[in-house]
């Protein structure tokens, strides 16, 4: 091992329920515009308009339930999303391969500062410091899919303060799970410890300090967050 000038930042690693053992991460993808009512409600057409790709940091995942407000933002949504791990990866990979790289799955949020997101939008900018900010997403204990299978349907929900907000089901996504990966896999190689979060249904808004979120998909995992 090589000596480093400076100390090697720490790795980042997710809970697997009901296990001691973790999850290390690689990259984290994101989908955008992946349920057609979301793209509707953003003011896009989904048929027109295929879902696309951006990245967050894997220092923005968090798992302590917590989600502190963000400065230079007065306008921060909520986008409860499928979360996916790989176990393995490339380039290219096939429809009928896509699956079996996938190690398990969780429930997460994208938090955005919309805001921040629709100045770049009209500045013909990229979406990075509305999206890739400290704590912009926690993410629950993980599910091996071994255990749980891969779900193709089922509810995804999201509260605020005990009130439904975001309410859908996996089978409305554009991309299903399979070819999420494919059309990543075009694009970058692929590989275990890789996160990708899925997309969202509509219903997106804002959040305030002190609102209390709870948030889940059906069969696989829910997840409490509190803005601080």
């Amino acid at each position: 091992m090589p000596v480093t000038v400076i100390p090697l930042p720490a790795p980042v690693l997710l809970p697997v329920a009901g296990s001691d053992a973790v999850f290390p991460v690689r990259r984290v993808y994101c989908v955008g515009r992946n349920y057609a009512d979301h793209a509707i409600e953003m003011g896009h057409d989904p048929s027109r308009e295929p879902p696309f790709f951006f990245q967050k940091n894997p220092q923005n995942l968090v798992t302590d339930g917590l989600f502190p407000y963000p400065p230079l933002s007065s306008n921060v949504h909520f986008e409860v999303e499928l979360v996916m791990a790989l176990k393995a990866g490339g380039n290219d990979i096939a429809v009928d391969d896509a699956l079996n790289c996938v190690w398990g799955y969780g429930v997460g949020i994208d938090f955005t500062r919309r805001d921040l997101q629709d100045g770049l939008k009209k500045a013909g900018r990229s979406w990075e410091a509305a999206k890739a900010f400290e704590a912009s997403a926690p993410v629950s204990p993980l599910v091996p899919a071994e255990k749980i299978g891969h779900p193709q349907q089922g509810a995804i929900w999201l509260d605020v303060n005990g009130k439904r907000k975001q309410s859908g089901d996996l089978a409305q996504m554009i991309w299903k799970l399979p070819e999420i990966v494919v059309e990543l896999s075009k694009l970058f190689t692929l590989s275990a410890g890789d996160i990708i979060m899925t997309g969202t249904p509509a219903g997106v808004g804002p959040i305030l300090r002190c609102d209390r979120i709870l948030c889940a998909v059906e069969g696989v995992a829910e997840l409490e967050v509190e803005v601080i």
